[in-house]
């Protein structure tokens, strides 16, 4: 990116944000993106338009500075920014910088269902976990294995029956403090996993197996359950194969619960996205092809979209 010329302005929507707080979530959507010329930037995404912040006003390097500061979403509101530019003129970058990523399973009765399916010799331990005080976590993703919006994830060369897994993703500062939300495909190979359940790492932590963004809704307080919609759309050229809506308010475990598990004996330094579960998982007869677009939307964050390819990492 060129120089940015930035200048100070008092939001005119901080006094309304400060009336709503204790009714509404006061929302903020920050995209990780590139350009001009490639350099990494930090924006506020308002409509069809990013804007620019000046991160190193506050003492900020990067993203992950800004979501560990005491408010991130304050603290974005109060720096410098640049004029806005056209949406569709940047490269949107997955929103992660060096945080672990993290995923929950069993966390929908949908899930347990599938996860007794595949594997006859594991169903009674997806029964059990699903009502089980200790949930289901599982180590997800290294930053390099992240993919962001329209970028391409992959199913394994080694698998044949692949799905995608929407899910609704929180954003840990180190403190494991939930500051936003964005979105997460949990890639998964469904045969690996239920060929033997002690094949769930390769079955989901390859090369470009999760995805996640477009960016991150920073959101104080997080929106009701209810109103955490979740839908997932699939296309194949010209047909959609797979189009189902799920919501939070499905959940069997509350979001806190799930990163006061997480967070037991286990410092992140750097913070960490956790994957919450899903709700919406295609039957025994569909699998993902090369060439399928996957969608997945998430009410008050936005649609993370990512074509399909299957090859040697």
């Amino acid at each position: 990116m060129g120089p940015i010329i930035v200048t100070h302005f008092k939001s005119p929507h901080r006094r309304l944000q400060k009336s709503l707080a204790g009714r509404y979530p006061v929302r903020m959507k920050i995209a990780k993106f590139l350009h001009g010329d490639s350099q990494v930037a930090i924006g506020r995404v308002v409509d069809a338009s990013v804007i620019p912040l000046d991160l190193a006003a506050a003492g900020l390097r990067q993203l992950s500075d800004l979501l560990d500061a005491e408010d991130p979403l304050n603290t974005a509101e109060s720096l410098p920014a640049a004029a806005a530019v056209p949406l569709a003129s940047v490269q949107l970058l997955p929103p992660i910088d060096q945080q672990e990523v993290w995923a929950a399973g069993v966390t929908y009765r949908r899930s347990q269902t599938a996860r007794m399916e595949e594997s006859e010799a594991a169903a009674s331990c997806y029964d059990r976990v699903y009502t089980a005080d200790r949930p289901e976590l599982f180590f997800k993703a290294t930053p390099q294995r992240v993919r962001g919006h329209g970028q391409p994830l992959r199913i394994r060369s080694d698998a044949t029956w692949n799905v995608p897994e929407p899910e609704i993703t929180l954003v840990l500062s180190k403190a494991m403090k939930i500051v936003g939300l964005t979105i997460g495909n949990d890639m998964s190979s469904r045969d690996i996993e239920g060929e033997n359940p002690l094949y769930l790492p390769q079955a989901k932590c390859y090369d470009a197996c999760a995805g996640l963004g477009p960016w991150i809704t920073l959101a104080s307080p997080l929106p009701p359950v209810d109103q955490i919609g979740v839908h997932l759309e699939i296309r194949r050229g010209d047909a959609i194969v797979f189009d189902q809506r799920t919501s939070a308010a499905e959940m069997a475990r509350g979001f806190e619960d799930l990163v006061s598990w997480l967070a037991r004996d286990n410092p992140f330094p750097n913070g960490a996205f956790l994957m919450t579960g899903t709700g919406i998982v295609p039957d025994s007869s569909f699998t993902l092809h090369p060439g399928d677009i996957v969608d997945i939307t998430i009410d008050g964050v936005g649609t993370l979209s990512n074509p399909i390819i299957q090859d040697q990492a």
